[in-house]
C-alpha cells in the first residue's frame, strides 16, 4: 500500500516518524506533488545511477551514427527498431514502470505518464531517435535532481551523526563500552581526546575543552570547568576527561535539536503548498490540450496531417512537465534550512523561513539577548537599622526558588545558602518578584514596582539610578536595595546596524528598570525601547505594531515571554542550548546565543525566497514560450527536452546555490 503524507492548513506534515521524514525510508514516499521517487536510488553510486543512461547514450549514439553517417544495409526494418527500443528500455521502462504504478494507486496524471506517453508515441511516429533522447535527457535530469537532493541533505543529515551510538562509562573504575541509549542518570562516562560526548552531563574533571560546532555551527574551543554543562555532541579536544550523565540519551538538548530539524523538512511553505495543489491540476490540463491540438485541427485545417499534429501535441506533452516546479522550490527550502543549521539557527519549518524573509519589525528582549545576561552585583545599599548579613541571607534563600539570571548574580555574591532558613508561602508575582514569609514576617524581593504593590514606602527615587535595582522589604519596613549591572553582547551592535541595513526596524521590549533599557537601547542605536513592562505590556506593544499591519519577528528566551511569541509572526529564540522549553515554543532557534544570527536568519530567509521565485518565474516563462511554438510546429522535440529538463537541471543549479553562500 503506498503511502501518502497528510498536511495541515498550516503546512505541518501529520504523519510519518521524524527518521522516516528526513530519510524517507519508507521505498516509494509520495512527495504529493506528482513527483514520486524511488528513493532507493539514493543509495547508491554516482556510477551506478548513471549506468543505464551510459548504456542508453552509447546505444542511441551509435544507432545515429549508422542511420547517418556510417549507413548499414543490415541497419534497418525490425533491427533498427529492435535497436532503438534496446536503447530506450534502460531509461523508459523505470519511467514506464512509475507510470503505471502511479495509475494503480490513484495518481493518474503524473509527469511519469506524460514522459511515457510523448517518448512512445514519438516511436509510434517513427521519430525512433527523438523518442530515446527524450527519455534519455529526462533520466539524466533526475538523477541530477537526486544528486541535488543528497546535497541539500547533508547539511541536516550531517546532524543525524553528532550523536554518538556508543559510550565508554565506568563501573568500579573498570572502563565499559555500552549503548549510548543505555546509559543511565548517574553513569560517569570516561571521554577520550577526539572523542564526541553521547549524552548532556556534568563535568567532573577540573577543566576540559571543547568543539561545540555541531551544536553551535562555531568551531571555536570552548572550555569548561568543574560542575559546569556539557552537552551531547561536543567533542573533547584535550585530555581524557569524565562526565556525569543529567539527561537520558532520549532527552538531550541534541536529541531535541535533530527532532526539531528533522521535523523542519516537513513543514511546507505556502509556495510549496500552492505548487503541489497546483501540480494536480495543471497536469490534467496540459493532457487535455495535448489531445485538443492534436484533434481539434482536423476540423478547420485543410491540409491536416495526424502524424504532424501528433508529434505537436507530443512537444506540447514533453514541455509541459512540471518537474522543474516541483522538484527546485521544495529544494530550495530545503538548501536554506540546510544552511541555516550549518551556521547554528535551526528552523521549525520552511514557512518561517518565508516569514523572516518579510519580517518588518524586530522586537527584542533586552536580558540574555542584545545584553550577556551575566549579572554581578555592584553595591548593597540597606538601612543601618536591618542587619545587612541577616537580610542578605534570606534574599540569597528567597532568590533560590528563581532560575532568572539576577538570582544567579545573588547567590554568587551571597554564597553558599543557609538550610537553616525556612521559607513558607513563596510565591512569584509575576513582572515583580518574589514573596515569602521568613521568621513569620514578610519577606519581599523584586523591582519597585513590587514596593508599591504592598505600598512599601521608600525614599529614593528608582529612575535615578542607571543599573538594575532589586529593592528589599522586611516586615513592612523597606530595607534597601543592591545594585545589579549585566554588559552588552560585543556583537550586538553588528547586529542593530546589520538590521538597519535591511530597512528593519528595531524595538526593545524588557521588564527591567526604564532607565536601563535606555541606556543600552541609546548605546545601540534601537529606534524606539520600552522599560518596566509586564508580560502583558509586552503583548500590548506587540499588538500595536502588528495593528499596523507590519511583520514582527520576536527576540526572547522562549519562555518567559511565550504570550509575545505566540503572538509575533515569527519567535526566535536565544541560546537554544540553554533551556529545553526554548526549543519547544520558538519558530527560529539561535543556538550560539549571538544577536548577530538575528539579521543572518533574515538573509537566508531573504536569499531562499529570491531563489524560489527566481526558479518559478523561470520555468513559467521558458515553458510557456516553448509551448507556444510547440502547439505551433515551431518546436521540435529538442527544444522540448530544454524546456523540460533544461530548465529543471537550471532550476536545480540555481536551487542548491544557498547552500555555498555565505551569510
Amino acid at each position: 500500500m503506498e503511502h501518502t503524507h497528510k498536511y495541515d492548513v498550516r503546512g505541518k506534515q501529520l504523519c510519518c516518524t521524524l527518521e522516516e521524514k528526513i530519510n524517507k525510508k519508507t521505498e516509494h514516499h509520495s512527495d504529493d506533488d506528482g513527483h514520486d521517487h524511488d528513493h532507493s536510488n539514493e543509495e547508491k553510486s554516482t556510477f551506478q545511477m548513471f549506468l543505464p543512461a551510459i548504456i542508453s547514450f552509447a546505444l542511441l549514439i551509435i544507432a545515429i551514427g549508422l542511420d547517418n553517417y556510417f549507413p548499414q544495409s543490415w541497419f534497418s526494418g525490425y533491427v533498427r527498431i529492435g535497436w532503438y527500443i534496446l536503447a530506450y528500455i534502460p531509461v523508459g521502462f523505470p519511467v514506464v514502470k512509475e507510470a503505471f504504478e502511479s495509475i494503480r494507486k490513484g495518481e493518474i496524471f503524473s509527469e511519469f505518464l506524460l514522459m511515457s506517453i510523448a517518448t512512445i508515441g514519438a516511436f509510434a511516429i517513427s521519430e525512433f531517435p527523438e523518442g530515446v533522447a527524450v527519455m534519455l535527457f529526462y533520466a539524466i535530469g533526475e538523477i541530477f535532481q537526486t544528486l541535488a537532493v543528497q546535497r541539500a541533505k547533508a547539511n541536516i543529515k550531517s546532524l543525524l551523526d553528532q550523536r554518538p551510538d556508543e559510550v565508554t562509562i565506568l563501573e568500579n573504575n573498570v572502563a565499559k563500552t555500552i549503548k549510548a541509549a543505555a546509559a543511565k542518570i548517574g553513569d560517569i562516562i570516561q571521554l577520550k581526546a577526539g572523542e564526541k560526548l553521547g549524552l548532556d552531563g556534568e563535568l567532573l574533571s577540573d577543566t576540559a575543552s571543547f568543539n561545540t560546532a555541531a551544536l553551535t555551527g562555531e568551531s571555536k574551543p570552548d572550555t569548561k570547568a568543574k560542575g559546569e554543562t556539557v552537552l551531547a555532541g561536543m567533542i573533547n579536544l584535550n585530555s581524557v576527561c569524565q562526565v556525569k550523565v543529567t539527561v537520558a540519551y532520549t532527552d538531550s538538548k541534541l536529541s531535541k535539536i535533530l527532532e526539531m530539524v528533522q521535523d523542519a523538512t516537513t513543514k511546507k511553505a505556502p509556495t510549496e503548498l500552492f505548487i503541489r495543489k497546483f501540480a494536480k491540476i495543471y497536469t490534467p490540463i496540459v493532457v487535455l490540450l495535448a489531445v485538443l491540438i492534436c484533434i481539434v485541427p482536423m476540423l478547420f485545417v485543410d491540409d491536416y496531417q495526424f502524424r504532424d499534429w501528433l508529434y505537436r501535441a507530443l512537444v506540447f506533452l514533453v514541455i509541459s512537465c512540471p518537474c522543474a516546479l516541483v522538484i527546485s522550490i521544495p529544494l530550495g527550502y530545503f538548501g536554506g534550512i540546510g544552511a541555516a543549521s550549518k551556521n547554528g539557527i535551526l528552523f521549525k519549518g520552511s514557512n518561517f523561513l518565508d516569514v523572516m524573509a518579510t519580517v518588518q519589525n524586530v522586537v527584542m528582549d533586552k536580558t540574555g539577548t542584545m545584553t550577556e545576561g551575566v549579572f554581578n552585583v555592584q553595591e548593597v545599599v540597606f538601612n543601618p537599622d536591618f542587619n545587612k548579613e541577616d537580610i542578605l541571607q534570606m534574599v540569597n534563600a528567597l532568590e533560590s526558588q528563581s532560575t532568572h539570571p539576577v538570582a544567579t548574580a545573588i547567590h554568587e555574591f551571597v554564597g553558599k545558602i543557609d538550610a537553616s532558613i525556612e521559607l513558607k508561602k513563596v510565591e512569584e508575582i509575576s513582572g515583580h518578584g518574589l514573596k515569602a514569609d521568613v521568621k513569620g514576617k514578610e519577606l519581599l524581593v523584586g523591582n519597585f514596582k513590587l514596593m508599591d504593590k504592598f505600598s512599601i514606602k521608600y525614599d529614593i527615587d528608582p529612575a535615578t539610578i542607571v543599573y538594575t535595582l532589586i529593592a528589599i522589604a522586611y516586615d513592612k519596613k523597606f530595607v534597601g536595595y543592591l545594585t545589579i549591572a549585566d554588559s552588552i553582547k560585543e556583537d550586538a551592535q553588528i547586529t542593530i546596524d546589520k538590521l538597519k541595513a535591511l530597512g528593519i526596524k528595531t524595538t526593545m521590549l524588557s521588564g527591567d528598570k526604564n532607565t536601563v533599557v535606555q541606556f543600552v537601547a541609546k548605546s545601540l542605536g534601537i529606534t524606539n525601547a520600552f522599560g518596566d513592562l509586564l508580560p502583558e505590556d509586552k503583548v500590548n506593544k506587540v499588538k500595536e505594531i502588528i495593528a499596523k499591519k507590519e511583520t514582527v519577528a520576536f527576540v526572547g528566551d522562549g519562555v518567559n515571554d511565550a504570550p509575545v511569541v505566540a503572538l509575533s509572526n515569527v519567535g526566535i529564540a536565544m541560546g537554544g542550548l540553554g533551556s529545553d522549553a526554548t526549543i519547544e515554543t520558538a519558530d527560529v532557534v539561535i543556538q550560539d546565543d549571538k544577536p548577530s544570527k538575528i539579521a543572518m536568519a533574515i538573509n537566508i530567509g531573504k536569499q531562499t525566497k529570491k531563489i524560489v521565485w527566481q526558479n518559478i518565474i523561470l520555468a513559467f516563462v521558458v515553458k510557456a514560450i516553448v509551448l507556444i511554438l510547440g502547439a505551433g510546429g515551431l518546436a521540435t522535440m529538442w527544444e522540448a527536452v530544454f524546456a523540460d529538463v533544461g530548465v529543471a537541471l537550471l532550476a536545480i543549479l540555481n536551487a542548491v546555490r544557498i547552500q555555498r553562500m555565505k551569510f
